[in-house]
């Protein structure tokens, strides 16, 4: 649980615990099941008749909040407000936030934390990282426990994170291709060629980066590039094909890049 009061405009997801001819009261369920209000006017655009075509008693909603009193212990809330694009993300953000929970109270039993401090550790996380799943994937993506050590989190704890999140965890990655067409008419222009590949297989991308050449058909080659989003995905690939068509091009040769097998451009 998050501890404190929402901030308005934050995304918060509630379960509906009563509705009533005015609006529907939900718990909110980040924040201990603290009650809000969805107002009628708050419920949906236009007039609304039946407020149970809309909401419903144990519904999942995601609501945007509007308003909060700590001291009169009010929410007001917006179910209105939230687009679907926003409903499925906010509810995917705390389905990952439940399973990190889970995947904590592993960590608790495999490194014996009292729940005074195993609290602690969750504010920790939530202060350093955002939510609670970040930390599982920054340890699976920075390669070890590393990074969790120099956030402050104590080694043998970083460890059992680090182990139950290679469990676990799947890093997200973007998988991508381009065509690069080389020719060279040298009498070395074959050697020139497989070293302009090599050129382009060596592009280092950072962590969580593959490039991988492959030949299509003269002159025609793949580039594959693995990578951990598309805009670092499509920036490996370019910085790639403009390796090899440099290389062969400072050896009287040609080069151009295909990003598609129908579309061509050429890398200057």
């Amino acid at each position: 649980m998050v501890k404190g009061w929402p901030n308005p405009g934050e995304l918060v997801v509630c379960t509906v615990t009563k509705v009533v001819d005015f609006g529907a009261f939900v718990a909110l369920d980040e924040y201990d099941n603290k009650e809000g209000l969805i107002h009628i006017s708050e419920v949906a655009s236009g007039w609304v008749k039946y407020i149970r075509d809309h909401v419903r008693e144990g519904q999942k909603i995601v609501c945007k909040v509007l308003d909060v009193n700590p001291k009169r212990g009010h929410i007001d809330l917006s179910f209105k407000d939230v687009n679907e694009h926003q409903r499925r993300e906010t509810i995917q953000l705390w389905k990952n936030d439940q399973k990190a929970l889970k995947w904590l109270q592993f960590v608790a039993e495999e490194t014996k934390l009292q729940p005074k401090e195993l609290e602690d550790l969750e504010d920790h996380i939530r202060e350093e990282f955002g939510n609670l799943y970040a930390v599982f994937e920054e340890v699976v993506q920075s390669g070890g426990p590393q990074g969790l050590v120099k956030a402050g989190i104590p080694q043998n704890i970083a460890e059992s994170i680090n182990r139950i999140a290679g469990e676990n965890v799947k890093v997200p990655s973007v998988d991508i291709a381009g065509y690069v067409d080389l020719l060279c008419p040298t009498s070395n222009g074959v050697e020139i060629i497989k070293k302009a590949l090599k050129a382009a297989g060596s592009i280092d991308g950072g962590e969580g980066v593959t490039v991988d050449v492959s030949y299509v058909g003269a002159p025609r080659y793949r580039i594959h590039v693995i990578a951990p989003d598309y805009k670092k995905a499509e920036k490996v690939l370019t910085s790639a094909a403009k390796a090899a068509i440099d290389f062969v091009k400072k050896h009287e040769g040609e080069g151009e890049y295909h990003r598609h097998m129908e579309e061509a451009k050429s890398i200057s």
